[in-house]
């Protein structure tokens, strides 16, 4: 039966451990995502504590990491999702992309409605990509991929 988490601590302090352990065992988010059948983005989303893994995807992990039953058991609960402890996010990677929503949100959310409609897009039928491209005057670039499915406002 799938479980619910209600606090993030449990989720976190697993979140903590995967992370020691994939720097201990040198994998890669990528290692831990092979042979899973989901996306890097996901999984790795999963193990930083905000999606729950499918049994089998869980069980693969926790074998890669060293990790028992408890844990794969936890990374198949479904998280409390989405909050940034202390509010603002102060890392600076994370900041930039609040700092995009902050300078960008109100045009995404005029041009989403004036393409679709009044509604919004998901971020549960989602799904997410980045790839690293050459950038032309030199460097790299991150293109990010956010695609979700829209869904209308309806009135009740």
């Amino acid at each position: 039966m799938l479980q619910s988490q209600f606090a993030q601590t449990p989720r976190l302090a697993l979140a903590d451990t995967i992370i020691d352990l994939k720097a201990r065992k040198n994998l890669s988010w990528q290692d831990l995502t092979d042979g899973t059948g989901l996306s890097l983005a996901f999984v790795t989303a999963a193990l930083l504590g905000q999606h729950p893994l499918p049994k089998d995807a869980a069980d693969i992990v926790c074998d890669k990491l060293g990790l028992d039953q408890d844990a794969s058991r936890l990374l198949q609960s479904v998280p409390l999702r989405g909050s940034f402890p202390g509010g603002v996010p102060t890392d600076p990677t994370m900041y930039r992309f609040y700092e995009m929503l902050q300078v960008y949100g109100s045009t995404l959310k005029a041009l989403v409605h004036e393409q679709f409609g009044d509604g919004i897009i998901s971020a549960i039928n989602f799904k997410l990509d980045i790839k690293k491209v050459e950038d032309p005057d030199g460097g790299s670039r991150a293109v990010i991929t956010l695609d979700g499915k829209y869904l209308p406002t309806k009135p009740f």
